[in-house]
């Protein structure tokens, strides 16, 4: 018989601090192309003049919360609200413009790693 590992149950919305004076990241799961993580927002934004720009696509999905997105060459701005997705392809240069100071913004960040 095989050696099994018994699965250990988590919940997204737990072990979340009281105080974030900055975005609290969580990694949930890593695999060689693949990694999953929890991103914790209060007010968080990317700093000025700063932009993310990754080797790899980035999906995205707000569980909790709300936020806006900017892509470096768009004025317009990604409104992003509970349940709403959206794929960041590689190498888009973007950064998060808003989050609410009032309540915690909860994203889960899909990075594929392999698809450069």
């Amino acid at each position: 018989m095989k050696n099994q590992t018994i699965p250990i149950l988590r919940n997204i919305f737990s072990a979340i601090p009281e105080q974030l004076p900055e975005e609290f990241l969580t990694c949930l799961l890593r695999r060689e192309d693949v990694l999953i993580e929890r991103i914790v927002s209060k007010g968080h934004v990317t700093a000025e003049g700063q932009w993310y720009d990754q080797s790899w696509d980035e999906w995205v999905i707000l569980l909790q919360g709300q936020a806006s997105l900017r892509y470096e060459n768009s004025e317009q701005l990604i409104q992003l609200d509970v349940g709403d997705y959206i794929l960041i392809p590689a190498h888009t240069r973007h950064r998060v413009e808003w989050t609410p100071q009032d309540i915690k913004s909860i994203w889960l960040a899909v990075h594929l790693q392999g698809s450069k």
